[in-house]
């Protein structure tokens, strides 16, 4: 019998990820955090920021980011009917279409985490997370027959995307793209901009769990976020890491699952195989200058597992820290370059 799809609270299963207060304020710092919160691209959002143009308002704010959630939906919302990446996905043609420009640089960094990973994050998975279950359409979740997997995978494959100059094509008619493991984090580091664009350097934009930071909050310290364990109950902080100047973003498996006699099956599915993933990693968080490269990274590493996953750390210098599943027990490792955001001071040197 196959038990309902589990979601754990947003804050928790998107990102394992809380914003975390920080100790002993300073009194010398007197300016004001200022906050947006809301809903927005089927999850939620907040910014903090401090500082800024004189003339420039919350309601300024708002109203911008709005329209970077506008230009964001229209162009890789596989939600909207009317999108730039619906309408392609429907297209039963392998002539070339223009592509905007946004649509091209998300596809473009799809395309290069792909090689980067050795295929281990693919853009084409559409047809396979309907299959089983997972995605907009809502369908019942269920295993599919081998024959099933094999047509569906078929139609995969981002070596049946192509982008050349302004146009985008596919080889095959019944390729579709979903750009969700990076098109939050390809928001977050929109807005990132939009804040720096208004001389604002002190700030916390989070989407859906996918984050950007720079500078310090109102105490005049490094902004602190805690890794969380991805357990039942009320959520507890496992460690207190400054990310610095970077993008984060987390990936898990206990996201989105559904189970048939006592087995998980995750919503993130490995390429390779068209199933969903079967170790025992069951969350990475990486850490990177891009949000929309950490977004991808993470649900790449989370399809690799821990041991490849490190190895393609080291081998980058890329920041990432994995909760493994240990029995009944979680541990945590993490790669060289993630141990310097474990300390408050070595992090706020970075930031002078």
């Amino acid at each position: 019998m196959i038990k309902q799809l589990k979601f754990w609270p947003l804050v928790v299963i998107v990102a394992t990820l809380i914003i975390a207060g920080c100790s002993q304020p300073q009194q010398q710092n007197t300016t004001k955090e200022k906050r947006l919160q809301g809903q927005a691209i089927g999850t939620t959002y907040s910014i903090i920021f401090l500082g800024g143009e004189e003339s420039f308002s919350t309601e300024q704010l708002e109203k911008e980011f709005n329209d970077l959630i506008d230009a964001a939906n229209k162009s890789m919302s596989t939600y909207h009917k009317s999108s730039e990446i619906s309408v392609f996905n429907r297209m039963k043609s392998t002539e070339p279409v223009k592509a905007s420009e946004t649509l091209r640089k998300v596809i473009a960094e799809g395309i290069r985490l792909h090689e980067l990973t050795s295929g281990s994050l693919d853009i084409t998975l559409k047809p396979l997370s309907g299959l089983w279950g997972f995605g907009p359409n809502h369908v019942p979740h269920k295993i599919p027959s081998d024959e099933a997997l094999a047509a569906v995978k078929a139609k995969t494959g981002v070596d049946k995307l192509v982008i050349e100059g302004e146009q985008l094509s596919k080889k095959i008619v019944d390729l579709e793209v979903d750009l969700n493991t990076i098109g939050k984090g390809f928001l977050v580091d929109q807005t990132a901009q939009l804040l720096e664009s208004h001389k604002i350097n002190h700030y916390l934009v989070e989407v859906g769990g996918e984050m950007r930071i720079k500078g310090h909050n109102d105490r005049g310290k490094p902004w602190k976020i805690g890794v969380i364990n991805p357990i039942s109950g009320t959520p507890k902080a496992q460690r207190a890491v400054y990310p610095g100047n970077l993008g984060v973003a987390t990936s898990g498996d206990y996201y989105q699952y559904f189970e048939e006699n006592g087995v998980r099956y995750s919503h993130i599915l490995d390429p390779t195989t068209g199933r969903p993933i079967s170790h025992n990693l069951a969350s990475v968080t990486v850490f990177h200058p891009s949000s929309m490269t950490a977004d991808g990274l993470a649900t790449a590493i989370m399809v690799m597992g821990a041991e490849k996953g490190l190895v393609l750390a080291e081998k980058h210098n890329f920041a990432i820290y994995l909760i493994i599943r240990d029995g009944d027990k979680f541990v945590s490792k993490m790669s060289s370059a993630f141990e310097a955001h474990l300390s408050e001071e070595k992090i706020a040197k970075t930031l002078l």
